[in-house]
């Protein structure tokens, strides 16, 4: 129930009601406590058997209460994409914030744990983890998430009178092949650029043009690695079990809660017999 979502004192409601029983919101929690070893074990286990060349990586925010004060923490997450297409969570850190350094430091502790072989990393475009990204795995490529570019573009036009724009927007970003999408992208360019209501979308899409479409070489154009829509799917898994709580009593709780999720996402990874991608 826990895991599910269901908060400690609903635990002690629906035990109450189940078995005659009163069991205080306290004893649930030295009871969900007993998660702490498992959720440790698990965190740090080794992944050295594994080999993972693409990952992805986002972050979410939490509260925490910390010193008689509402702080908000980052949770760093990371999933591994093994070359047979198979998907793992392969860590997650709480850091005081989202930085190079918050990155850098959640990198050396996949690395330590045997991470290694990285050939992309599929992410946002936030400053400190381009910049860790690109410290952390030096002969690695970073693909941009497209999804998140693309808002990106689409953002700097007006809403009004711009349809066409759009659609050649969102067609580009269907090619899977780099050259057939850079002809493209040139060509919208050409066409769109002496338009001064497009001209900052169109700057946009050739700044970071090349770092969008590195799936198509370095993960064979398979469509599921150009974007970071399976992590985005797994924190929202987590808000909704978070958000029960709204804000966690201590690093502790949070870390146990948001790990026992992860592990059991995990494992239902692990027991499908799908995989994620078919190369």
């Amino acid at each position: 129930m826990y895991i599910s979502g269901v908060s400690r004192r609903e635990v002690s409601q629906i035990v109450e009601e189940l078995c005659g029983k009163s069991v205080s919101k306290y004893f649930v929690s030295s009871l969900t406590a007993q998660l702490d070893p498992m959720v440790s074990e698990w965190q740090n286990r080794s992944l050295s058997d594994k080999h993972f060349p693409y990952i992805m990586t986002d972050v979410i925010y939490i509260k925490i209460r910390e010193h008689h004060r509402v702080v908000s923490k980052s949770c760093h997450i990371a999933v591994g994409i093994s070359g047979d297409g198979e998907c793992e969570i392969i860590g997650f850190m709480i850091q005081d914030e989202e930085s190079d350094e918050t990155w850098s430091l959640f990198f050396d502790s996949l690395k330590t744990r045997g991470l290694e072989g990285v050939e992309m990393v599929i992410s946002d475009a936030q400053k400190g983890l381009v910049k860790a990204i690109k410290k952390s795995f030096i002969n690695a490529t970073w693909q941009r998430c497209q999804v998140h570019f693309m808002r990106n573009i689409l953002s700097c036009i007006p809403k009004k009178e711009s349809k066409p724009f759009r659609e050649e927007v969102k067609a580009l970003f269907k090619f899977t092949h780099i050259e057939t999408a850079r002809k493209a992208k040139n060509k919208l360019g050409s066409d769109y650029i002496d338009q001064s209501k497009y001209h900052k979308a169109c700057e946009k899409l050739d700044e970071d043009f090349e770092a969008a479409f590195q799936y198509a070489v370095v993960g064979k154009g398979q469509s599921k690695l150009k974007s970071t829509n399976l992590l985005e799917r797994l924190n929202e898994e987590v808000r909704c079990r978070e958000i029960v709580i709204r804000i966690f009593p201590n690093h502790a709780s949070a870390n146990r809660l948001i790990g026992a999720v992860l592990i059991d996402r995990h494992e239902d990874w692990l027991s499908s017999t799908r995989k994620y991608i078919q190369f």
